[in-house]
Formats: structure tokens, C-alpha cells, sequence
């Protein structure tokens, strides 16, 4: 791990259900999340995913690419274009530092049919690899 290393790209397709059970799941029972009518009322073309359902999205993103020994320390994301359903938004990360105890620093972008929903910044621990002790 280096420091202007990609990560690979992770393509979400926007579902319906998942706009919905990620509102419910991190228990977000504002109506513009799962009521289309009460989005359009209030200006929205349809119903849109949450911020905390971004956040999830964003730490699955760099746990599955560093994996399972991995510590997200710090996420700080800023949303832009809404994540509507029908839409695909697509992950990408780029490390931006890397110290030497193991701590980097990941910048991410998720960007849909219309923008950039999701951009910031995610420090994550990587402890070294245990060495297998001899028999």
C-alpha cells in the first residue's frame, strides 16, 4: 500500500429496496426516503438514499478492499448529487498518505448518471500481517 494507489471500483446499482432498507435499517423514517409521493411534494423527483446508507456503502467500499483486520478510524463524507432509484453509482478511492504504523488515508468518490453523490476521506488502520508461529 502506497500512496497514489487506486482502489477498484465498486458499482452499486440504486435500487428501490435498498434506498428503503437502508433508511430503515439505520432508522431514518423521513418520509423522503420511502415515500415517493411525499419526496415529490417536497420538490423531489422521487424517493433518495440517506447519508447513513452512503456512510455504510463507503466503509463496506474500503473494509472489502483491506479487509476483514482492517479499522475504519475516521470517515468523513460530504454529499452531493442524490442517489436516486434506476441509477448505478460507482465507488473509486485513491490513498492519499500512508504512515508507518499501518494508517492510511483514502480519498473516495461516488459518482452517479448525474454527479458526484458521495466525496471525503477515510482514515483506516491495516495492522501488519500476524507471522504463522512455528510448530
Amino acid at each position: 500500500m502506497r500512496a497514489g494507489d487506486t482502489l477498484p471500483p465498486l458499482t452499486v446499482p440504486i435500487t428501490r429496496t435498498l434506498i428503503v432498507a437502508g433508511a430503515v435499517a439505520s432508522r431514518d423514517y423521513q418520509d423522503v426516503h420511502h415515500d415517493t409521493e411525499a419526496a415529490r411534494e417536497k420538490g423531489s423527483p422521487d424517493i433518495f438514499m440517506n447519508i447513513l446508507t452512503t456512510n455504510g456503502l463507503v466503509g463496506r467500499y474500503i473494509s472489502d478492499h483491506f479487509g476483514p483486520r482492517a479499522m475504519l478510524r475516521k470517515v468523513a463524507i460530504r454529499l452531493g448529487a442524490p442517489n436516486y432509484p434506476g441509477d448505478t453509482m460507482v465507488l473509486t478511492g485513491t490513498i492519499s498518505s500512508v504512515e508507518p504504523d499501518g494508517t492510511a488515508e483514502v480519498r473516495v468518490v461516488g459518482a452517479n448518471g448525474i454527479g458526484q453523490h458521495v466525496t471525503g476521506t477515510v482514515t483506516v488502520s491495516v495492522p501488519a500481517p500476524v507471522a504463522e508461529e512455528a510448530g
